[in-house]
């Protein structure tokens, strides 16, 4: 569309991009959680001492925004815990002691779908839910209230957080997928047209994609290259690069007849089609300066941190910071012995160094954060009324508009967390809306 919203240049430290996925041994024990999707966690469908195989539904939920959970192994059911998880909330965890023997289910089976309804019912089980880190159930965003509406499927391949690489690889490694998955959701849901994003830094990506569209005559889906910025795979900017369609914070993607998915998210889709097989595995990429051989690791869902590393040659550092996702969104772990759910895209362990918050100092009134901002708001005046607890002017000011994607606290030269401070505005906001 040649329309481009404010954005930051960040180092991209896409070591891993050229290394072709491995896929790890099966480790001894898994701990699937029962809360992989936002929305209603899943209740255990599995009891202790029952024997489980690969593909088999062990979790699962009559609440509408949820998707059911699968094992990733064949094993025995050891126990089923309760544990304090990295947002402070109980979460439930199945522990199962693999037998490394990786039998299917009987369950698992190719969908056989004929019209819409069946679609989305396929989509569902196949448990799939945005593997770009939101979560959210893939089938419902399939289902939108407004179908008729919806004419464009744009595939979010930027992956534009530094040190990730697992979409680029999905797209060199199963770009057929990428597009089978694409069709069906285009053919199901009557789309006219097909966009994936992708930043200009993932070459043989975008060569692999438009090689394969012009291969299988494809002439509705194209491939959109995209500057290598940050943070041009969020949401709202991709729509608006992409359709020039402003998308405003609280607006769903269809409402502007728009259905978005991650890249990987489509590509697991599109296997799932062609094989039955549930989502059971993540392309995780390993990386960070404390990790000995950075990789991208084919991972079984509920493996425990510490094992992915150990496969990747152990720590070469203590580790002062892990985080599950990439460092501008993602979230910090207590430990590495947090287990990796479907959204887990990236492990990265940083050393000490490399971990180190620098000192907070006084705003000096630069305003870059205004000018790095997506969306030119002001986290400046934000964290001011924050402080200040003025509900009234966090709304004069959109606060609510802010997707906290860090670029403000980034470019900060007193190394405010402003991003964080947005968070905990939007918060006071939410809250004073109740009273």
């Amino acid at each position: 569309m040649g329309k481009h919203l404010p954005s930051i240049h960040v180092k991209h430290y896409k070591h891993t991009s050229d290394i072709e996925t491995e896929v790890m041994p099966i480790p001894d024990v898994v701990k699937i959680c029962m809360s992989q999707n936002i929305g209603a966690p899943c209740k255990p469908l599995v009891a202790k001492g029952d024997y489980v195989k690969v593909g088999q539904k062990i979790g699962d939920t009559d609440a509408f925004v949820s998707a059911p959970i699968h094992s990733s192994v064949s094993g025995t059911v050891k126990d089923i815990v309760e544990v304090r998880g990295s947002m402070g909330g109980m979460e439930t965890l199945i522990v199962i002691e693999t037998d490394k023997k990786q039998e299917v289910s009987e369950e698992v089976a190719i969908p056989k779908v004929e019209n819409y309804e069946q679609f989305v019912k396929a989509a569902r089980a196949s448990g799939v839910v945005g593997l770009g880190g939101a979560s959210f159930p893939t089938h419902i965003k399939l289902n939108p209230k407004n179908l008729d509406e919806c004419k464009v499927l744009v595939v979010n391949g930027a992956e534009c957080e530094p040190f990730i690489t697992g979409d680029n690889r999905m797209m060199i490694e199963q770009g057929q997928d990428v597009l089978d998955g694409m069709q069906l959701i285009m053919h199901y849901l009557n789309l006219d047209e097909g966009i994936i994003g992708v930043e200009e830094n993932k070459p043989e990506a975008i060569a692999n994609l438009n090689r394969l569209i012009d291969q299988n005559g494809i002439s509705n889906i194209k491939v959109q290259v995209l500057q290598s910025r940050y943070p041009k795979g969020a949401e709202r900017v991709l729509v608006y690069e992409t359709t020039g369609q402003v998308m405003n914070a609280g607006v769903l993607p269809a409402q502007l007849g728009v259905i978005l998915d991650n890249v990987s998210t489509v590509a697991v889709l599109g296997q799932y089609f062609r094989t039955g097989m549930p989502i059971v595995r993540r392309r995780i990429t390993v990386d960070g300066d404390a990790v000995m051989n950075p990789k991208n690791v084919f991972v079984p869902i509920g493996t425990q941190i510490a094992d992915v590393i150990d496969y990747c040659g152990g720590y070469k550092v203590e580790p002062r910071k892990i985080i599950m996702g990439g460092p501008m969104m993602g979230r910090a772990t207590h430990s590495d012995e947090s287990t990796t759910m479907k959204n887990t895209g990236s492990i990265l362990a940083f050393s000490q160094e490399m971990a180190e918050v620098k000192e907070e100092t006084g705003c000096i009134n630069c305003c870059r954060c205004h000018e790095a901002c997506p969306f030119k708001l002001m986290p400046m005046i934000f964290a001011e009324a924050y402080e200040r607890r003025q509900v009234d002017r966090l709304n004069d000011f959109r606060v609510m508009q802010c997707m906290e994607c860090g670029s403000c606290s980034y470019v900060c030269p007193a190394r405010r967390p402003l991003s964080f401070t947005n968070k905990l505005a939007k918060g006071l906001v939410k809250e004073a809306s109740k009273k």
